[in-house]
């Protein structure tokens, strides 16, 4: 057999051991040493699992990941989240669907120090629902802000799917994080335009709440100070070169930690906790990196990527067909597969492809985060929307029924294509800071 078609029973393979839902990282590991072993030899086979293995997790830019989520974790345990919510609230909340809008603004900013979204989602469903529940806010509008604004975490720097998108492409992951900040700001924008036209068209699914002089609002803006200056710090300090991505997340950890102990909000139980879970999520993405450079190389001796791309280069077809149906692929992918497990099973297939059609690396990666982004509120895998139906379930002590959570993402998905297509049409909102900095 050719390498080619070894490859394509390679991956046929793969996908039918989805099926049987074993681990996605266990799965490309385990696929692509067999199937390079075959293509080689045994031995090689053996040098791939030790040498790649360990060279992999021994990188020094794998350590930006569990410092990031770490930071994310002490975030979420100190009490940020509530204080950038209350900051919203006095904002927005006495305007017509003004606390879905504070939600949405507080994912986004909470996102900027958390970068996971069912994080984000389940974070603030456990501070924003049950406001809006006392304003009597429509369950869809409610549940459906909540799962969509925490999908906003997977964008805002700094996204632990960017971080992994550049490790695998080698492309500057500073790079990566400002170009992901306009798209952000993007879709929170939408996001509070589309809660508007909402409750503009029927206004009793978001009632106003309370007014709040100039003076509370200020105060209430005054206490994100110092998670504002972390943010920054981190920011700023990868754009101007004052330090590398992996010492932007110890300056960040060490920032966030600082300002819980001082505040005295983090007890030593939340710390504990921050760090297990920290601990926990790094390894499954520390795992589904293995697995991605395992099959990852297993396709280039199949030369399955090349081919690909070859095949693509010569058909008498514009590049941009050919980007729409990549990126459709990565829409409905993201509906059945988690976005870290897409991208890392994908980005060794795609981006020769991408290469050979002459698109910016970077703006294909901020648009296939925007893409996946979808997949962690549509069915059936919706993974933020089952975290806030699990957290209505606690809040209320009743339980919303999914489909009506699904129902009240619908919007918000209509307003994620929306910013896709003007993402695709003025690429300089993705590559204007990127140029401009670097």
């Amino acid at each position: 057999m050719s390498p080619t078609l070894i490859g394509i029973i390679g991956i046929v393979f793969m996908l039918a051991l989805f099926l049987t839902q074993m681990p996605v990282a266990f799965v490309m590991a385990l696929v692509g040493y067999v199937g390079f072993s075959y293509v080689i030899n045994i031995e090689a086979g053996l040098a791939l699992l030790s040498l790649e293995v360990y060279e992999t997790l021994a990188s020094y830019d794998l350590s930006t990941i569990p410092l990031f989520i770490f930071m994310g974790q002490l975030g979420f345990n100190s009490g940020i989240s509530k204080r950038l919510y209350d900051a919203g609230y006095k904002f927005l909340g006495n305007i017509r669907g003004g606390l879905a809008m504070a939600t949405v603004a507080a994912c986004t900013a909470f996102g900027a120090v958390c970068g996971s979204s069912p994080a984000t989602a389940a974070t603030m469903a456990t501070i924003g629902l049950p406001e809006m529940k006392r304003y009597n806010y429509d369950d869809e509008l409610a549940t459906g802000s909540v799962a969509s604004g925490g999908s906003i975490g997977m964008i805002m720097p700094p996204s632990v799917v960017l971080i992994i998108y550049g490790i695998l492409t080698q492309q500057s992951i500073g790079a990566l994080f400002v170009a992901g900040i306009f798209p952000a700001l993007l879709i929170t924008l939408l996001f509070i335009l589309c809660i508007y036209i909402r409750c503009t068209i029927s206004p009793e699914q978001g009632p106003p709440g309370e007014s709040f002089s100039w003076t509370e609002k200020l105060k209430a803006l005054m206490g994100l100070g110092e998670t504002l200056a972390v943010f920054a710090l981190v920011i700023v300090g990868i754009f101007i070169g004052l330090f590398t991505p992996t010492e932007a997340a110890a300056i960040g950890a060490f920032g966030v930690l600082l300002i819980a102990l001082v505040r005295r909000q983090l007890t030593w139980q939340g710390f504990v906790n921050s760090v297990l879970e920290a601990l926990r999520t790094s390894c499954m993405v520390m795992m589904l990196i293995v697995g991605a450079v395992i099959l990852s190389k297993f396709l280039a001796v199949t030369r399955i990527p090349f081919e690909i791309a070859g095949w693509v280069a010569g058909l008498d077809i514009p590049a941009v067909l050919v980007m729409s149906v990549i990126l459709i692929i990565y829409l409905i992918g993201g509906c059945f597969i988690d976005a870290l497990a897409l991208v890392t099973l994908t980005v060794p297939i795609f981006y020769p492809v991408v290469q050979q059609l002459g698109y910016d690396p970077v703006w294909f990666g901020v648009m296939i985060v925007m893409i996946t982004q979808m997949g962690v509120i549509t069915p059936p895998i919706g993974i933020n929307v089952y975290v806030v139906y699990g957290v209505a379930q606690t809040v209320f002590r009743q339980t919303i029924p999914l489909q009506t959570i699904f129902m009240g993402v619908i919007p918000f998905m209509a307003a994620l294509i929306v910013g896709i297509i003007i993402l695709i049409l003025f690429p300089q909102i993705i590559l204007f800071l990127p140029n401009l900095l670097y």
